[in-house]
């Protein structure tokens, strides 16, 4: 498959009571054409970030992108103006926010949110009529039941589930290529978000979309993605495909994030009375103006070493495909 979006050792800086803080240190990614790329870690470690670096909407106010390279079919998109960088974010490139209540405007009706959008991002001239054809076309896609009602709706009448359908009949309004999804099953409940996660599958397969899914549920991840990129600290520190990740992983930040996953036989023993800890990884993720030298998971890590602590390793393949940022692996 060809690569669609390369991110190329791209690092971002926040500014916070007159103090640099580094948000992003040198990231790569790459998303191929029909592909769903999982970015996973724990909150605080940059996922958000990177989504939001990608399109360029680091606001200039907070921080800036120090160094590295977006190509989006091999064009550079952080060199664009702002008028070319338009014409793909939101056009070419869509992203789903986590959170759809505060993404979406509450002053106005669903139907006018979505018009909005239309008008914004297609090249032709609609009429009103094919408008709320498309509208209606739209909402269908994602598989609301009743779209002339959602139309007419406020989003405060709408379920949180239902809101996160309305963002994405927004996000594809304009016929992306790729959807960054930034944890979009974020406060729905587990019967939702299985819902949520089925219907961006489902869309991903039936228009070819090329999708970058950020989460912190590797159960998320085993039901969606082909590839796995581990973020920690504002860095990538493992990355490969889904299978590879979760037969053979070889970070021990990755080790203990699948570890803390409850597993069947934990789940069969607790129905019949049997009460387990899950495994839990100790500490905290630091904190980006105080990262600890070396190894940025050495305070946290089980198998560390006084190796680990003075430099930090390189991302280096281990096996064919396989990159990890750790001296003791392989």
């Amino acid at each position: 498959m060809e690569k669609i979006l390369e991110v190329k050792d791209l690092s971002v800086e926040f500014y916070k009571g007159g103090k640099v803080i580094p948000a992003l240190r040198d990231v790569s990614i790459t998303l191929k054409e029909n592909e769903v790329l999982g970015i996973v870690g724990e909150s605080g470690c940059g996922k958000s970030t990177l989504a939001l670096a990608i399109l360029k909407l680091i606001p200039e106010r907070e921080g800036k992108i120090v160094s590295g390279e977006v190509l989006f079919k091999r064009e550079e998109l952080l060199s664009l103006s702002d008028e070319k960088l338009l014409k793909v974010r939101g056009d070419r490139i869509s992203i789903i926010f986590q959170d759809p209540f505060t993404s979406l405007n509450p002053l106005f009706r669903i139907g006018n949110q979505i018009a909005e959008s239309l008008a914004l991002h297609r090249k032709e001239n609609l009429s009103t009529y094919q408008i709320e054809e498309e509208i209606i076309e739209l909402l269908e896609l994602v598989k609301m039941s009743k779209p002339k009602d959602t139309m007419l709706s406020y989003p405060h009448q709408l379920s949180g589930g239902m809101q996160q359908r309305v963002m994405i009949a927004m996000a594809l309004s304009s016929n992306p290529e790729i959807l960054i999804a930034d944890e979009p099953t974020t406060a729905l409940d587990v019967t939702i978000q299985k819902e949520i996660l089925g219907l961006l599958t489902e869309l991903q397969k039936k228009l070819g979309l090329s999708v970058v899914l950020i989460t912190h549920d590797f159960g998320i991840v085993a039901q969606t993605c082909q590839r796995v990129s581990v973020m920690y600290a504002g860095s990538i520190v493992e990355e490969a495909s889904t299978s590879e990740i979760f037969h053979n992983p070889l970070h021990p930040y990755t080790k203990g994030l699948l570890e803390s996953l409850p597993s069947r036989e934990e789940s069969r023993d607790f129905s019949q009375g049997e009460k387990r800890r899950l495994r839990a990884i100790s500490g905290q993720v630091p904190d980006p103006s105080n990262l600890p030298s070396g190894c940025k998971f050495h305070p946290r890590c089980p198998i560390v070493i006084e190796q680990c602590k003075p430099e930090e390793p390189r991302l280096r393949e281990i096996i064919q495909n396989h990159w990890v940022r750790c001296i003791r692996a392989g």
